[in-house]
């Protein structure tokens, strides 16, 4: 006690007491705060990369799944599809007929076919437009000579690389997602921890 008659001691005791409650009390209110920033389970799981079983689709199929909120389409494409992608390699046909805007694809699907494998194709099935989704056509029409895919919204075309024709709204090729395969028969999408070449 000091000569003023106050207890010094149980002051610096109450002090730092106050001063602990204190610090507990602003870790209890961050924490939430805090933890509010990072992702819900929902969040993280809608862009969690997405398995693909390919193994029973077959030549000429497609197969659609969703990742991130957009529909992914996997096409099997036969002979006679690839076969009409080499001759549709023009600029006189199609818009950007060697993907030469790096957005729409990864640098290992920037090719003729914008795929790892000839025979396999995965892209976003959004059209490039106004985001409508376009229609699969698996054998040749009279707007596709060769088939491919038909936006029926804005009647844009697209062949089976996903690349746009020219003179339609469409002003870029459809989107290749980041994609691998994790064997011969699975494919992920929405990660490239498997082969991508």
């Amino acid at each position: 006690m000091s000569k003023d008659g106050v207890n010094t001691s149980r002051r610096t005791f109450l002090i730092g007491l106050t001063s602990a409650v204190g610090a507990v009390g602003a870790v209890g209110v961050a924490v939430p705060f805090v933890k509010s920033w990072q992702p819900s389970a929902r969040a993280e799981n809608a862009g969690a990369p997405v398995t693909i079983d390919i193994s029973k689709l077959e030549a000429g199929q497609r197969v659609v799944r969703e990742w991130r909120g957009q529909p992914v389409w996997i096409v099997r494409r036969t002979p006679e599809m690839l076969a009409g992608l080499d001759e549709l390699s023009d600029t006189a046909t199609l818009r950007d007929p060697q993907s030469e805007v790096g957005t729409q694809q990864p640098a290992y699907a920037q090719n003729v076919y914008r795929s790892i494998k000839p025979e396999v194709l995965v892209l976003i099935g959004t059209c490039t437009h106004l985001g409508c989704s376009p229609t699969y056509i698996p054998r040749p029409t009279v707007q596709l000579q060769h088939g491919g895919f038909f936006c029926p919204c804005h009647n844009s075309t697209f062949d089976f690389a996903g690349r746009v024709y020219r003179g339609v709204p469409a002003p870029t090729n459809l989107v290749v997602p980041p994609h691998s395969y994790l064997d011969d028969a699975v494919i992920i999408v929405g990660s490239e921890e498997g082969e991508t070449a």
